[in-house]
């Protein structure tokens, strides 16, 4: 039992459990009122006046429970209960207002007990596309300031953790351990530097049997003639920057020529260097994403889907690119295997979330190209929304320590289907639900309706795509 106590002439204190809900028998608007507000922890509340009837609560408690507080402080003592419950999160998601962060707050939001999320950002237009609940505009991350803003934000929304949206905002947290290290549930600094080098990660994969392409970095435009004659197994090669995130640079290449002229195009014209692209294998196989949360070197959650087509793939040289339009939940114990191993071999105490990018070499074996570290993938809502757990919310409960009981870390569903685009919210269906609502003209019915195929195809010059297996 705990007691709220009105000593006339002494500054009271309010003895509240930090992130706890409260109830009350004898008063129940008291008991309503703190339920409502569950942010608030030990505070020490200064008289409004000296008759004592009414107190200024420090930093922020609702004021519906301020008003309750004033109407029913007319006796000595107000006894209430504990109930020992865990409360809703409240959290920062960085770079809020673009896709990552509005559809990570679409994970979240996803059954009871819904989280309060905080954005920010330092582009203001951004921030008007933002789903937060609350948004704040801070300076950029290269600011002075700017690990002071954050924190203070921490503090004045009482916010429990903070979670990194894009790649940049994961290493410039990852440099504010010290200061925000509370509020973070990150893998090792040296994690964190490995998977940014997608060579230095591939290399060392390779060098564990784990399955990656055979990869060679270009330290001079004069070397690759050479790699090209290293990697005989076919053409064309893959050549990209061995850095970021969206298919940076990345362009199938089939002569020692056009490599050159494509990194000479980004050094002139980006201002990438040289020696920041890699030349690999090209693996024409199925594209697999995996995603997964770690707890102290423990495999918590996993789990795998397929892309089938990307966004903006008939404007990009590469055809291809990790945002896919179109991809489908897959059950694959090989790609689970791969991944596992490998983010085993990272860190022995890992902790966080992993997203892996695998493509399938020419005898279907799939091959780790790229491990994103620290932050969640754009195409989250696909692992989140479907199968038995949620994975940005199993994710939330072990940075704050909850207990999180799951039998079988991977969560494989078969069927359910994503579908994405630059102006909307991703739409995620099962195949059962695939012709819902649809009139299917194309492939005709009983009437003569049925003859349009045949009839004007000739005419208007119609076509047909020979589709790839779905």
């Amino acid at each position: 039992m705990t007691a709220l106590r009105h000593n006339s002439g002494r500054s009271p204190i309010i003895l509240w459990p930090a992130r706890r809900e409260i109830e009350t028998d004898a008063y129940p608007e008291v008991g309503s009122a703190m339920a409502a507000d569950t942010r608030c922890e030990l505070r020490e509340c200064l008289p409004l006046w000296d008759a004592g009837h009414a107190w200024l609560l420090q930093q922020g408690l609702l004021h519906t429970f301020v008003k309750s507080i004033v109407i029913l402080l007319s006796g000595d003592i107000i006894i209430y209960k504990t109930q020992e419950k865990l409360v809703a999160a409240r959290l920062l998601f960085t770079n809020a207002g673009n896709a990552p962060s509005n559809n990570l707050a679409r994970s979240m939001r996803m059954g009871a007990d819904s989280p309060f999320i905080v954005g920010c950002n330092d582009d203001q237009f951004a921030l008007k596309k933002s789903d937060a609940d609350r948004n704040y505009l801070i300076p950029p991350a290269d600011h002075p300031e700017w690990r002071g803003v954050l924190r203070w934000i921490m503090k004045t929304e009482r916010l429990d953790l903070i979670i990194p949206t894009i790649d940049a905002d994961v290493e410039h947290l990852s440099r504010t351990r010290k200061k925000l290290g509370e509020y973070l549930f990150l893998p090792s600094t040296s994690v964190l530097d490995l998977c940014r080098d997608k060579y230095r990660l591939i290399a060392m994969l390779r060098r564990n049997g784990i399955d990656a392409p055979e990869s060679y970095p270009v330290r001079d435009l004069r070397q690759v003639t050479k790699i090209f004659q290293q990697l005989r197994g076919g053409r064309p090669l893959w050549c990209r920057v061995r850095s970021g995130a969206g298919a940076l640079g990345a362009l199938p290449v089939r002569t020692p020529e056009q490599a050159r002229s494509w990194i000479r195009y980004w050094k002139e014209m980006r201002g990438v260097p040289v020696t920041a692209f890699v030349l690999s294998e090209y693996l024409p196989g199925r594209d697999f994403g995996c995603q997964s949360v770690w707890k102290d070197g423990k495999l918590v959650l996993i789990k795998t889907y397929e892309r089938l087509s990307y966004i903006g793939m008939g404007s990009q040289p590469a055809q291809v690119s990790s945002v896919a339009a179109l991809a489908k939940t897959v059950v694959e114990s090989k790609v689970v295997d791969t991944c596992v191993r490998a983010i085993k071999l990272l860190d022995a105490k890992v902790s966080g979330v992993f997203s892996v990018d695998l493509k399938e070499d020419a005898r279907g074996i799939p091959c780790i190209t790229e491990i994103g570290v620290g932050r969640f993938s754009s195409a989250t809502n696909i692992f989140d929304l479907v199968g038995k757990h949620n994975m940005a919310r199993t994710f939330v409960q072990l940075a704050r320590g909850a207990p999180v009981k799951i039998e079988d870390s991977y969560d494989a569903v078969l069927d359910w289907y994503m579908l994405r685009d630059l102006d909307g919210p991703p739409r995620i269906f099962h195949a059962s639900q695939f012709s819902d609502n649809i009139v299917n003209t194309w492939q005709g019915a009983a009437s003569g309706r049925g003859r349009l195929k045949a009839t004007e195809k000739g005419k208007s010059g119609w076509r047909t795509f020979k589709s790839t297996r779905r």
